[in-house]
């Protein structure tokens, strides 16, 4: 019976030490999950910029650039 205790009491021991770990690399993900959002919402941004200053400079792909 104490072997068994024992045992039990290694194996509690040991998931703890896992949950632990697991707890951290979810934080870290977590924070990383964050700062690729926040790039991604830059990135349309930027998209949305450039897209916006196509628009108003009146270029359009079936037109020749002006040095041709």
């Amino acid at each position: 019976m104490e072997s068994l205790i024992i045992k039990l009491e290694e194996q509690i021991s040991f998931l703890q030490q896992e949950i632990a770990q697991m707890s951290k690399e979810l934080y870290s993900q977590q924070k990383e999950i964050i700062i690729l959002k926040k790039e991604i919402l830059h990135f349309n941004k930027r998209i949305e910029d450039l897209d916006n200053g196509i628009q108003s400079s009146g270029f359009k792909e079936d037109k020749k650039p002006p040095h041709y």
